[in-house]
């Protein structure tokens, strides 16, 4: 007999096979597009970002102390997030980075979904433009724990629609159009070096993890907080298969 569950997937995969061209993008958001590639309204947001990463952080430098690292090497040192960080004792996202030196400097850190942490962790990815993206899942057992772990949330089918992120995201369906928006092979739009970038739906400026969120919550998934173990390996999972991509901070997103 056939269930439910299967015949709601059945139909979900037949939008995404079958969507053409004529359900993406308006001609008005098109343009609209256009235009904001060359004046990202996130600009602003980052130059933003910035002047909090220097009052609370020390800016460049006191980033650069708390990775242990030089500042001429911090955007090659970016473009490895997330990454086991040994003082956390974590595989950490970048904004977890910074709530740990914003305590260290004795200050209250702002929250992983804060408008002000997307801006200051926005504005310290951007260090790393031009860099290519070198996420070391080999190189300890941290990281490789993080990156089976990540491969495992992707894949894995849950809630009450029976999806995963594969559903989207996989070989079969990649190119379809859901809710009028393509459906990407993340590694190939270099997902992991193009977030936190402007959404021109949302009128703002998000995160991965926060972008995870918003998949997991239309697909029916329960909704896995930003900064768990979980969440943070899913970012390096997808953030790896886009290895050696550019990184390109802030992205333009519909």
């Amino acid at each position: 007999m056939i269930s439910k569950k299967m015949i709601i997937a059945s139909a979900f995969v037949g939008v995404l096979a079958f969507g053409g061209d004529q359900f993406a993008m308006s001609d008005a958001d098109r343009a609209m597009y256009a235009e904001m590639l060359e004046n990202n309204p996130a600009d602003i947001l980052i130059g933003a970002g910035e002047e909090m990463l220097e009052e609370f952080c020390g800016g460049d430098a006191g980033l650069a102390k708390f990775l242990e690292v030089s500042e001429d090497n911090l955007p090659a040192y970016i473009a490895g997030f997330p990454r086991y960080i040994d003082k956390l004792g974590i595989v950490a996202g970048l904004d977890q980075v910074l709530q740990g030196l914003m305590v260290e400097n004795g200050h209250k850190p702002f929250k992983l979904k804060s408008k002000d942490m997307f801006a200051m962790s926005a504005y310290a990815k951007s260090i790393a433009n031009g860099e290519a993206i070198n996420i070391g899942i080999n190189a300890n057992k941290h990281m490789k724990e993080a990156y089976a772990l990540g491969e495992e949330v992707f894949t894995t089918k849950r809630g009450g629609r029976g999806l995963s992120c594969l559903s989207c995201h996989s070989a079969d369906v990649i190119g379809g159009v859901l809710r009028t928006q393509p459906l990407p092979d993340l590694g190939e739009v270099a997902a992991g070096g193009t977030w936190p970038a402007y959404r021109m739906t949302k009128s703002s400026l998000r995160t991965l993890q926060r972008r995870f969120q918003g998949c997991m919550k239309n697909a029916l998934l329960a909704v896995l907080p930003m900064g768990s173990k979980e969440m943070v390996a899913l970012e390096v999972y997808i953030t790896n298969q886009a290895d050696g991509k550019e990184i390109a901070i802030p992205g333009l997103k519909r």
